[in-house]
């Protein structure tokens, strides 16, 4: 019996000793298999991107193209009609594109992003703009929201002009007065665009790509998805003058969930990995949802008694108070089954910096 057991004992020898050094090797394989998730989302990140930047990149030329030329004269919404209105479906185009963007490389660009996507109210309250006297140059008050201001002028809610003509510095929206602003508006303003664009494509490389940085932007994005609907209520939404801001807010949330689809493996491989990442999946549905119930582009209105810090019962049962409490809700950072909350403990899993809420 003593000589079984004796060799009973020595036959799993190897097999421990191949137990025991998996597990010294595990620090080891842990990391090289990070190294490898963490290139492969990299590479995803990259091309995937770059798909989107190209699109920004075309749409903003096919807008300069469009933009109305005139000879003596300024534009005219009858003759120019057709060349308005090409010039803001290439600006739609473009606004889809960065739009889808905008979470994973706000904060890796802050530069670009600033010039691109500014709000007229950001630029105003910025020191280095302030005042802008011309609308059609490409300095001051540029971007997306600069052209997008001049393409609806005559079509901006008076609610939104009540608002903006209180800002200091302010200059009411117009289009080209003159066959100078035309051309400026053409070769200036949103070939800044083109410009600004083009540049992001060039310094787009794997090796820009901070890919704890550009989670962190997905996390913040999906946080400011209860900010982004509030603003509607004070006229300092996003998209204002075209009256497409929940069409901003769907494209945000279709290029979060694309760009979160690169983290997937590497979340599932990670202990308790697979659950977080279904919550999470499962928040992306619940906006979702939220947002497909919203008819059209634009945000609903706000009731004219509307209170973020306090809304009332009748107000929370509006088509704005009902979207509102549902984002607020789906976003809550301090709440368990949360999108945030749950894409913060993602970040902590894969050592990445957690976005912390102001």
């Amino acid at each position: 019996m003593k000589i079984h057991r004796l060799l009973s004992a020595l036959a799993l020898l190897p097999l421990l000793g191949s137990i025991a050094g998996c597990s010294s090797d595990s620090g080891v394989d842990a990391g090289e298999k990070d190294a490898k998730f963490q290139q492969d989302v990299v590479t995803g990140m990259h091309d995937s991107l770059l798909s989107d930047i190209d699109d920004l990149v075309q749409a903003g030329k096919a807008m300069q193209a469009a933009a109305p030329e005139t000879q003596g004269r300024g534009w005219d919404a009858h003759e120019d009609a057709d060349a308005i209105a090409a010039t803001k479906a290439a600006w739609v185009k473009a606004r889809v594109a960065y739009e889808h963007i905008e979470g994973a490389l706000a904060p890796l660009f802050p530069d670009i992003d600033e010039s691109i996507d500014f709000r007229y109210d950001d630029f105003l309250a910025d020191p280095k703009v302030g005042a802008d006297d011309d609308l059609f140059d490409d300095q001051g008050v540029t971007g997306m929201h600069a052209v997008e201001r001049i393409l609806w002028a005559p079509e901006i809610p008076q609610a939104v002009i009540d608002f903006e003509s209180a800002l200091p510095g302010y200059q009411a929206a117009a289009f080209p007065a003159t066959e100078d602003e035309a051309k400026s508006f053409k070769d200036k303003l949103v070939a800044r665009i083109v410009s600004d664009a083009t540049t992001l494509r060039d310094q787009w490389t794997p090796q820009k790509i901070d890919v704890g940085g550009a989670f962190q932007g997905l996390v913040s994005l999906m946080n400011e998805q209860r900010e982004k609907v509030n603003k509607a209520s004070t006229n300092e939404e996003e998209s204002r003058y075209s009256q497409r801001t929940m069409a901003d807010i769907r494209d945000n949330l279709a290029g979060t969930r694309k760009i979160f689809t690169l983290f997937q493996p590497w979340l599932q491989a990670k202990e308790a990995g697979d659950h977080i990442d279904q919550e999470i999946s499962d928040g992306f549905d619940k906006l979702d949802t939220l947002y497909s119930a919203v008819d059209g582009d634009a945000i609903p209105a706000p009731p004219a008694t509307w209170s973020a810090e306090s809304p009332s019962a009748s107000d929370l049962k509006s088509p704005f108070g009902k979207l509102y409490a549902g984002v607020s809700a789906a976003v809550d950072p301090t709440s368990d089954g949360a999108i945030v909350f749950d894409m913060n403990e993602a970040a902590s899993l894969l050592g990445f910096p957690l976005f912390k809420a102001e």
